[in-house]
């Protein structure tokens, strides 16, 4: 039994552990809830508090490393339509109406909804970011934001405003609620933002040491305009631009090539994959074994909500596995293994978290999933199941930096029937509004 002589500990008890090599083995985990961090994890330790694990397995909290939070007050709202039409006709009218208060309450509801299903981090890029930065705060939750911003469709003025919002944004808001939150700067896309607005505030982000974060390659309509205007493929172009190095991560990239692999590799970018959102906006299925063959870092996002239609990233894991396996005909790409790390430690490296692991000195962002339940007997491979048959509504407790968010279901932090109720009605009234 371990002697502790921290006063602020709980201990979560009775479970099964997964190590960061990724053995299962039974063991207690003793968290400092003061500082955030586990203390040990061994066989009967003792703490000031319990959790209990029983049939459970106490694993990193997952980490979605590109979505949209705020997007739930869409979710449903414009469905079967291709990328293009659907954020053209669809998703920009009706976004160009939301209210900071909008944003709030959406995102409230996307905190919920990540909590509920084990995730303890995030990254996110969307408008209003003092809104998700506070709700952030209050929520307990670990994350990346930044403010997307477009230069298309706008004159030289607004472009250059919306940029400068970016960079401020990162700015400011790094370091915030204790350390918890960090910034990129986001240019939504190497299409959507012109080339003298990347060679303007890319430099600048650099200066600041500021990541950066943009969609890539998501569809073919975004490769030839960049291989037709600048003669190269669109991550040669990014690369020349400096937009590619190890800090920075990039979503969807679809449809790269073997030279962009190489060049991904190289450089240390990583790449968030987003397999239920290529799905249903019929993106295409991205190489993603050959990038984990290349050494490319790879971590898993749900995208937004409007896109999904849920923030379930055990669902995300899932889909990475079974796509991964259908890119090739290969039943032996994108293992169970492989999925599972890409949304902790995959996920975690790209957005410049200091989690995705369970260890002793490590930071203490947890979920612990029961394991007790019909669609999860027998157990002979926990890691298996995490990938193929776990659900975000099997977690049970929800930790991050030692707070307990959600315990026996229950959120802790938010209230969420008063948060569902008001996203329900500000759903409506968006809607009305924009038709």
């Amino acid at each position: 039994m371990t002697e502790t002589a921290f006063d602020d500990t709980v201990v979560i008890e009775g479970g099964h552990v997964l190590t960061p090599d990724f053995e299962v083995r039974e063991a207690d985990v003793l968290i400092d809830r003061a500082a955030g961090v586990v203390l040990d994890v061994d066989d009967d330790l003792d703490g000031d508090e319990t959790l209990d694990a029983t049939d459970s397995l106490v694993m990193p909290g997952l980490v979605n490393a590109h979505t949209h939070v705020a997007m739930t007050l869409l979710r449903g709202y414009a469905d079967d339509k291709p990328l293009d039409s659907w954020l053209q006709e669809d998703i920009w009218p009706v976004e160009a109406e939301l209210t900071p208060e909008d944003i709030r309450v959406g995102t409230e509801l996307g905190l919920v909804e990540f909590i509920t299903n084990g995730i303890t981090g995030f990254a996110d890029s969307y408008f209003e970011v003092p809104e998700i930065a506070a709700a952030t705060e209050e929520s307990g939750l670990r994350a990346n934001l930044c403010h997307a911003f477009i230069s298309v469709g706008k004159d030289d003025e607004g472009a250059r405003a919306d940029a400068q919002e970016g960079l401020d944004i990162a700015r400011e808001f790094d370091g915030a609620a204790d350390g918890r939150i960090t910034t990129a700067l986001m240019p939504h896309s190497l299409t959507t933002v012109e080339t003298e607005y990347l060679e303007e505030f890319v430099p600048q982000a650099r200066e600041a040491g500021v990541p950066l974060h943009f969609h890539a390659n998501e569809t073919e309509n975004e490769v030839g305009p960049i291989v037709d205007d600048h003669g190269v493929r669109p991550l040669e172009y990014a690369d020349d631009l400096g937009m590619l190095t190890e800090d920075d991560f990039l979503a969807h990239c679809v449809h790269v090539d073997e030279t962009e692999i190489d060049l991904l590799a190289e450089t240390g970018a990583s790449v968030i994959h987003c397999p239920a959102s290529n799905m249903k906006l019929a993106s295409g299925i991205a190489p993603i074994q050959e990038m984990l063959d290349a050494g490319v870092n790879v971590g898993l996002g749900t995208d937004g909500a409007a896109s999904n239609n849920d923030l379930d990233l055990f669902d995300e894991i899932r889909d990475a596995a079974m796509l991964g396996k259908l890119a090739r005909g290969d039943a032996r790409d994108v293992a169970a293994e492989s999925a599972v790390r890409m949304a902790t430690e995959g996920s975690a490296s790209a957005i410049g978290l200091p989690v995705g692991e369970l260890e002793a000195g490590g930071v203490a962002d947890i979920a612990v999933v029961d394991f007790n339940a019909p669609h999860l007997t027998p157990v002979h491979d926990y890691v298996s199941h995490l990938a193929y048959a776990v659900r975000g509504s099997d977690v049970r407790h929800t930790i991050c930096d030692g707070e307990i968010l959600m315990e026996d279901r229950e959120v802790k932090t938010l209230d969420e029937a008063t948060i569902r109720e008001q996203a329900s009605e500000h759903a409506a009234d968006l809607v009305a509004r924009a038709e």
